[in-house]
């Protein structure tokens, strides 16, 4: 009995053995699945080494691929993939810093009621996607401009609701294949170009054009819906940042961009918007639902910094003309505040009021003491813009400005290549400016011999430039049927403010991010020297390149312009882009602007539809 007892227990220790052997070899093996599914699912975008991996993070979402030392490029590298994964049909319109599923999925803690939920919140380098945007079923190559301000291809932004939401208001019908734009807005049902032509008549400009002989140039578009006022802003020489939210209704600045209109995602909320004192000559909002007097009218308070001496603020809504109880309470708190502020009413007339901003500080000097808003501090820069908070106060001219009374801009299209008179500000000489000019001027000139047979006249209609330095490139480009967006990097913000100087438009924007716009948005992408400048941050240069094809159209260019081994990297990763559709890499003739050895390289991107694996 005693040995039937000794016996039972060894059979039972060896089957406990076996048992917790077993167990952890399927724990093992679960593991691994869920490493594998959240790896695929949340995976970083590419970094540039072991390093970027911090202490402590989760292992699931470490890094498919690393970067290496780019002097050894030309050496095989394994480490180099064929293909990208591809992002599942879900991600199609994903724009990873403004993903409010991601808002949801980290918890942020973000105060709804000034709009925070609708700024930039990019996510964290272990929840980047490092996979390929791909389009939506059925999409097709975007209707070329001028024809795609009327019209675009109903697939390619399958969303309809604006059309049966907006359709008393003719924003957009949709008809067949198509989605059709009669050029209405909510305070101009019956075109936009009749609605322009009514403000012009109401500051009683010369022939009723709202350019004024080309002093109205850069125009803000407040809640633009589907940029209809922008696209016939164009027709006159004006061209207009079109501004809306991805909000309710997501997709309008979507359109906006496949119809070929200058737009761009942002929102009235907490942060400066990314542009420097003094770049508009004219802001507009047509009901765009924006409560000025709020947080002690710091909203409006922004559009004053950004504002011209004697620049115009267009206002179409209710408070303008309502006789309701509700209605003119605003009214009489925005004109209070207005008032404040030293802006007079130019006109009003019907529906719309159009206030002027002052062209010197007299009138801030003969304001009572203590009144509201104050005064800016003289310690508060009016041109950083990239995640300044905003502030409630006034923005007074500097000495130039207040002496001269306005910009000393010369008129459109003058303004183009004349020395704008804040050159001096960023330590810029009128013979350096005339020399970039000139410089950029033939390098397109050299872009386009080289692109030969594979574009012609309307190819481009959205088009960036990653750094723009002083617009060179855009200016050289004002010939050409297409507009162009100016990126200004972060630690050169100062140039932006010569950008709309110019009469040109841009942002400022860190490529160590995304880019705040849909995917698909433009079809030509210009990179001077952007990879090397990111590389020096520390950057992935795989990540920028994931994001050059997320905004990137089918069929679109790029032209990457930068240093020799730059260069051979970024052409090795071009199979794996699935930008192989036809490409080209020669070495240009040294100019001033040269920084040692350059290449350039152009890309097309092809229109392909992927059966493999989904991430």
């Amino acid at each position: 009995m005693k040995q039937l007892q000794q016996l039972s227990r060894r059979c039972g220790g060896l089957f406990s053995r076996r048992l917790f052997f077993y167990l952890l070899i399927s724990l093992i093996v679960s593991l691994s699945l869920v490493v594998v599914y959240y790896g695929a699912s949340f995976a970083p975008g590419l970094r540039l080494s072991d390093d970027s991996v911090t202490e402590g993070s989760d292992p699931v979402f470490l890094p498919l691929v690393h970067s290496f030392d780019l002097s050894t490029v030309s050496s095989p590298d394994p480490h180099f993939l064929n293909s990208f994964p591809v992002c599942d049909q879900r991600f199609s319109e994903l724009i990873p810093c403004m993903d409010r599923n991601l808002i949801y999925q980290l918890k942020m803690k973000l105060n709804l009621s000034v709009m925070e939920h609708y700024e930039r919140h990019c996510p964290p380098p272990n929840r980047r996607y490092n996979c390929l945007i791909p389009p939506p079923p059925g999409y097709r190559i975007p209707i070329r401009w001028p024809e795609s301000r009327d019209e675009v291809w109903r697939m390619n932004i399958p969303h309809t609701h604006l059309a049966f939401d907006k359709s008393d208001q003719h924003w957009m019908v949709v008809r067949g294949d198509k989605i059709n734009f009669p050029g209405g807005g909510t305070h101009f049902h019956t075109g936009a170009d009749k609605y322009i032509a009514h403000i012009a008549q109401m500051l009683k400009f010369p022939s009723g054009n709202l350019s004024n002989g080309g002093n109205i140039r850069t125009v803000l578009d407040v809640g633009c819906g589907v940029a209809s006022f922008g696209a016939y802003l164009l027709t006159i020489d004006i061209i207009a940042m079109s501004l809306a939210p991805n909000d309710v209704h997501e997709n309008q600045i979507q359109f906006a961009l496949e119809r070929g209109i200058p737009s761009t995602l942002g929102v009235l909320g907490t942060k400066r918007l990314p542009y420097p004192s003094r770049s508009f000559d004219l802001a507009h909002c047509s009901r765009c639902r924006i409560d000025w007097i709020q947080r002690d009218g710091i909203l409006l308070l922004e559009l004053d910094r950004i504002l011209r001496p004697g620049g115009y603020f267009v206002y179409s809504s209710p408070e303008a003309y309502a006789l309701d109880e509700k209605n003119q309470k605003i009214w009489n708190a925005m004109s209070d505040l207005v008032r404040k502020m030293c802006w007079k009413i130019a006109s009003k007339k019907n529906q719309t009021v159009i206030w002027v901003k002052p062209l010197s500080n007299g009138c801030f000097s003969r304001r009572d003491s203590g009144v509201q808003p104050p005064l800016c501090s003289s310690e508060d820069d009016p041109d950083a813009v990239w995640n300044v908070a905003m502030k409630a106060c006034i923005f007074p001219y500097s000495k130039r400005v207040n002496r001269a009374k306005g910009s000393e801009l010369v008129p459109w299209p003058q303004r183009l290549t004349a020395p704008p008179p804040r050159l001096e500000e960023i330590g810029v000489s009128s013979e350096k400016y005339h020399e970039d000019n000139e410089i950029w001027h033939w390098r397109v000139i050299q872009y386009w011999k080289y692109l030969g047979s594979e574009v012609d006249n309307n190819s481009f209609r959205n088009v960036m430039d990653m750094g723009a330095n002083l617009g060179g490139f855009a200016a050289a480009l004002a010939n050409k049927d297409a507009w162009v967006m100016n990126v200004i990097p972060v630690n050169e913000s100062s140039k932006l403010k010569i950008i709309y100087d110019r009469g040109l438009i841009g942002t400022i924007h860190d490529w160590c991010e995304s880019f705040s716009t849909y995917p698909r948005t433009y079809e030509l992408l210009h990179a001077w020297f952007v990879f090397s400048h990111v590389e020096l941050q520390g950057c992935s240069l795989e990540d920028l390149l994931i994001e050059m094809d997320r905004i990137l159209r089918p069929h679109g260019f790029v032209i990457i312009r930068d240093r020799p081994p730059v260069v051979t990297y970024v052409r090795r990763y071009l199979k794996a882009l699935k930008w192989d559709a036809w490409s080209f890499e020669f070495e240009p003739g040294a100019d001033s602007l040269s920084s040692g050895e350059e290449r350039v390289l152009f890309a097309r991107k092809g229109l392909w539809t992927d059966n493999s694996v989904s991430l």
